[in-house]
């Protein structure tokens, strides 16, 4: 199942950004999926839990924005929305367009539980 990969890659990134944060957990995650990515949300969705398991994310409930096809036409300039299947300007007609967004999966932001300090701790203020 490519999705786990896909999983297993976005757990090591969120498991850095915990580190950097010195977070005890990671408690909610944020994801924003285009259609044209490559990656099906509901096999992420599934793939998901079997990933995280054992990790600082294992209670980390998962949230999938769905994104959508947007393309800019280089006959008359305008961005519309497209149909993954369909790529043509909303203005004009034309198929020769490019395409702005639709194929991104993007993290875009995560919550964390941060570690409470132990005595002797040195605490270094973040600026």
């Amino acid at each position: 199942m490519h999705e786990l990969s896909v999983c297993l890659s976005l757990l090591q990134q969120m498991e850095s950004i915990a580190r950097q944060h010195n977070a005890a957990t990671i408690d909610q995650v944020f994801l924003k999926v285009g259609p044209l990515s490559g990656v099906e949300p509901e096999l992420l969705r599934k793939a998901y839990p079997l990933a995280v398991a054992g990790t600082v994310a294992e209670n980390a409930e998962l949230f999938i924005e769905y994104g959508e096809v947007i393309v800019t036409c280089t006959e008359c300039g305008a961005e519309s929305p497209a149909k993954p299947n369909r790529l043509l300007c909303a203005a004009c007609g034309d198929f020769r367009t490019r395409l702005i967004s639709g194929d991104e999966m993007i993290l875009e932001r995560i919550e964390l539980t941060p570690r409470q300090p132990v005595a002797g701790d040195v605490v270094t203020p973040v600026s």
